[in-house]
């Protein structure tokens, strides 16, 4: 995922996308570039726009459940008078605050330092 995005980083750029300058961002990204990953996927886009790609994408993330939350939205409002009890509110916990005993700094030492 690391090399799709930096490629797309190029892209946004307008400029040709080159392997050296998907590179360049991985590396000063402080990614260590395995050249095989990197040439896969010069492979796999070959001779395909941005668009194409993206589209092709889209149509593989929609098999990961995309459209059921579209599907979830639907069905109250063919639920009718069944749905239409307010839902209960929950409880939000309250945070509490650690007592530390006092005379501790923030690295744990005393005020001795």
């Amino acid at each position: 995922m690391r090399y799709v995005a930096a490629y797309l980083l190029v892209a946004l750029s307008g400029k040709e996308v080159t392997a050296a300058d998907v590179k360049n961002v991985l590396t000063k990204a402080g990614v260590e570039v395995d050249a095989a990953r990197l040439n896969k996927l010069f492979e796999d886009i070959a001779d395909k726009s941005i668009e194409e790609i993206i589209a092709e994408g889209s149509k593989k993330l929609a098999s990961f459940g995309g459209a059921a939350p579209a599907a979830a939205g639907a069905a109250p409002a063919a639920g009718g008078a069944a749905n239409a009890a307010p839902a209960k509110e929950e409880k939000k916990e309250e945070e509490e605050e650690a007592d530390l005993g006092g005379g501790m700094d923030m690295f744990g030492g005393g005020s001795d330092y």
